[in-house]
């Protein structure tokens, strides 16, 4: 099968030329990454083609989150489309516009609502992960309450002063929130632990705001307070963490969450409809107004969405809410609504992927092994042969498979690339997350015997 690239050929190979430099660090951690098939969390620059239009609209919904409203979408893709790349990307951009992310997978023990702490799991893993500019990698909770204290009473003050009265008053917009007013605690208990020294007291504050502790008891030996962040506050908590970021003098929180087909995935529907109810309150709540300074993004597969029995549209509520513009079609799109579907990439923008992937790995110190245009057409040509117009509608596999025969032609370094990519095994992504189902399953204790819209036994 002869691959057909509308540009002209040397364009798009010089559309893949990369005018800044890339470190050997940054090579080798993309490389890594990309040869067992997951997205690198560094150096997405060097990578990124196409879904421009996508990227438009998340900028303006970051815009929307600086400017104090509050955003959600929801991006669907299939398996391997590249939607964990795409939401990384929309991390890292809305780190460069000011804001604070956070951002989680869902999996069995972690999900936006429960009974036996997954709500809380999650939160746990929320706070761990807020990244700013300064942390991109995560774990910058205490940097932002201490930018907020230094804000609030300066750094000669904080140091000094015993008076609380100025963090006080500085946090009074949170006490108007649910649970605000533990939070608020919370960050004055941070407070005196930090002017006296007391490392243990600051350990203990940080646990609380990171929803550590599983019982109040234990909260109240270390820091006098009741109550804790439990399964059923978590959401509360986040708009308090908006509210706050934004008080410490940062545009405002995007909380990423990605995995979201394991909501699809549980056996149980009465957990599963819990799951939705809260989804349900998350979307009412950006899409009235009452919620600020806080935007969501969460990645799922078309199942996710659009299973009448087990996904989004089968709560009807959600199904209207969500429902996407009828005029809408492949070829005229509408991205304005709160779905994003990721549009196929285009065999030119497969074609600059590889151009880029291959400007990574000859940035690396290893420009002796580059390969010529001439082989990136003929590679695509052979993915195309294998495994037909999958091999640009689901990139994973074709990206690991290129990685693959690039280290194959560093590692021989007499070897002719012709000579090896008759030699590539491309297959198509089977990704299905059977695995993590039949975990879900066993995860939800009486899940057999609860009352569900599955058949749970048949016998002749």
């Amino acid at each position: 099968m002869e691959l057909r690239v509308k540009p002209p050929r040397n364009e798009v190979m010089e559309a893949t030329v990369k005018t800044y430099p890339i470190t050997a660090r940054e090579s080798q951690s993309i490389l890594q990454a990309l040869r067992t098939g997951v997205v690198p969390k560094v150096g997405l620059r060097h990578l990124h083609v196409g879904r421009s239009r996508e990227i438009v609209e998340m900028v303006k919904d970051i815009d929307r989150v600086a400017g104090g409203g509050a955003s959600l979408r929801f991006i669907i893709g299939e398996y391997g489309s590249g939607k964990t790349f795409f939401l990384s990307l929309v991390r890292q951009i809305a780190i460069d516009h000011g804001l604070v992310v956070t951002s989680a997978d869902l999996t069995p023990s972690r999900r936006v609502h429960g009974t036996n702490g997954e709500a809380r799991s999650l939160m746990q893993e929320l706070t761990k992960n807020l990244a700013t500019r300064l942390k991109p990698e995560g774990g910058a909770l205490a940097s932002i309450i201490e930018r907020f204290l230094a804000a609030a009473l300066g750094e000669e003050r904080l140091a000094t002063s015993s008076d609380d009265q100025a963090i006080q008053k500085r946090l009074g917009p949170l006490e108007e929130l649910v649970s605000g007013f533990d939070f608020a605690a919370a960050v004055v208990r941070y407070a005196r632990a930090y002017r006296n020294g007391d490392e243990g007291c600051k350990s203990a504050a940080l646990r609380w705001l990171r929803a550590e502790y599983v019982n109040g008891a234990d909260a109240r030996s270390a820091l006098s307070m009741r109550n804790i962040i439990d399964d059923s506050v978590v959401y509360d908590h986040l708009k308090v963490l908006a509210r706050f970021v934004k008080l410490a003098g940062y545009d405002g929180l995007l909380v990423v969450l990605d995995e979201m087909v394991n909501l699809h995935k549980l056996i149980n529907s009465q957990a599963r409809n819990a799951n939705y109810e809260q989804l349900l309150h998350i979307v009412n709540d950006v899409l009235q107004g009452a919620a600020a300074d806080i935007g969501f993004v969460m990645g799922g597969t078309p199942e996710f969405l659009e299973d009448a029995r087990r996904g989004l549209y089968s709560y009807p509520a959600l199904a209207s809410r969500l429902a996407e513009n009828r005029f809408a079609h492949q070829q005229i799109v509408d991205l304005s609504g709160p779905v994003i579907r990721l549009q196929n990439l285009a065999p030119e923008d497969l074609l600059a992927l590889l151009g880029n992937i291959r400007h990574v790995f000859t940035s690396g110190g290893l420009a002796r092994h580059a390969v010529p245009d001439e082989a990136l057409i003929a590679f695509l040509e052979h993915c195309s042969r294998k495994i037909g117009d999958a091999y640009f509608r689901t990139p994973r596999n074709t990206v690991t498979a290129f990685v693959g025969m690039l280290s194959l032609l560093e590692q021989n370094p007499g070897t002719g690339w012709r000579d090896v990519i008759g030699m590539v095994d491309v297959v198509p992504d089977k990704s299905d997350g059977r695995a993590t189902s039949e975990a879900v399953q066993q995860y939800d204790p009486g899940s057999a015997n609860s009352p569900d819209d599955e058949l749970a036994s048949f016998r002749l």
